[in-house]
This record gives C-alpha cells, sequence and structure tokens, in this order.
C-alpha cells in the first residue's frame, strides 16, 4: 500500500477529496491517546459506559473507586475480593458485575495481555484476546487500541458516530453499512483512526448545528 508521507492529514487529503474539506475545515488531528491507563483500568471504564449516558457512567465510576479508599484505581485481585452486593451498591448492574469480575480473572489469567505485551501484539491479536472476556465487544477494544494504545489504523465501522459522520460528509441518502465504510475506507490506510476522528468531529458538528436552529 502507498501512501503519502508519515503525517495522516497529508495522506488522507491526497487520497480523497472529501477527507481533504473535512480537514481544512475541522482543522488539525489532534486526538491524544491517555497511555497511562492500564488495560484493566480502560476496559472497566468502558464495561461502566456500556448503554449508558456519561454523567451516569461517571457517577457510578466515583462510588466504585471510593469502595478502594486510598487506591487511584483498584487492582484486579481487589475487584475479586469485594462482594457483588458491595459492587452493585455502587450501581452496576448484575450482568455489568459478571463482566467486571470476568475481566478481573482474565487479568490475573493473563488472558489479557499487559500493557507492555500489548505494544508487541498487532491490533486484531489484541481483539482476539480482549473478546474472550465476558461484555467485551470488538467496538469496546477498537476504543482502547484508538484512545489508550494510540493505534494509527483503527477504523471502528460498527460504530454509530463514525457511519454517521460517513453519511453527513459523504452525502447519502440513508446511513451506511459497516461494510460500506469499510470498503471506502481502505483508501485511509494506514491512518484509519485519523479519518474516523473527523468523521466523529463531522457527526458532533452537525448535532451541535441541529440544537442551534
Amino acid at each position: 500500500m502507498h501512501y503519502v508521507g508519515s503525517d495522516p492529514t497529508d495522506h488522507l487529503a491526497a487520497v480523497d477529496p472529501v477527507m481533504r474539506r473535512l480537514i481544512e475545515e475541522i482543522g488539525p488531528f489532534t486526538l491524544k491517546p491517555n497511555v497511562r491507563r492500564s488495560p484493566f483500568e480502560s476496559l472497566v471504564r468502558a464495561i461502566a459506559y456500556q448503554q449508558l449516558h456519561d454523567k451516569a457512567a461517571e457517577s457510578i465510576l466515583k462510588r466504585f473507586m471510593a469502595l478502594f479508599p486510598g487506591r487511584r484505581f483498584p487492582r484486579p485481585d481487589e475487584l475479586l475480593a469485594m462482594g457483588l452486593s458491595t459492587i452493585r451498591k455502587a450501581g452496576f448492574s448484575r450482568p455489568k458485575i459478571l463482566a467486571l469480575r470476568d475481566l478481573a480473572m482474565k487479568i490475573c489469567d493473563g488472558t489479557v495481555p499487559t500493557s507492555r505485551l500489548m505494544k508487541q501484539l498487532d491490533d486484531e491479536a489484541i481483539i482476539e484476546r480482549l473478546i474472550e472476556v465476558r461484555g467485551i465487544g470488538r467496538w469496546t477494544v477498537e476504543m482502547l487500541l484508538i484512545f489508550q494504545l494510540g493505534r494509527s489504523d483503527v477504523l471502528p465501522i460498527h460504530d454509530f458516530g463514525v457511519r454517521n459522520g460517513f453519511r453527513i460528509e459523504y452525502r447519502k441518502a440513508k446511513m451506511p453499512t459497516p461494510q460500506q465504510v469499510f470498503q471506502y475506507g481502505e483508501r485511509w490506510r494506514p491512518f484509519r483512526t485519523a479519518a474516523a476522528w473527523y468523521l466523529w468531529q463531522a457527526a458532533d458538528r452537525k448535532k451541535r448545528a441541529m440544537k442551534v436552529r
């Protein structure tokens, strides 16, 4: 695959006129991954946010972390030692508690790789390992790859914001299928993460414009 330079925006602008216009309108690619978080913390947070609004998830996480005083974030073994009813009081549903416990066990038994090992694995290998955890699907791992590990070529084709941004900017009459986004996005390699980020910005911009009306 031939691509232009090492800068994501240079490449995207060169291979795709719609992306070029979007980059000119949105400005620089400013995504900064949170590399300090462990895989355990990132995935606990991801489980908390599943099917909840941000504020509700944040309040649950605050109550959860308050169960472990003196810790910035609990360790997997500390979570496993905590009773289910105690975690339930923080606001987690039973399915999410079972997912948290399964995550902690799979961190302890090595199914979930350490941060150091993840650096040596490719994206698909990480996805294969992590989707073995109860309640963790491909989309959740893709968010980890983008926002914690800073991987440059992740295109979450099932993400609503990515698909909606694509629909808006590429002037589609209806929502594109994940496969359509995947096929079109082949030209964005090896910087599909940046393309996804710009599509998210496009979807957010449209949402803000609708509120102003």
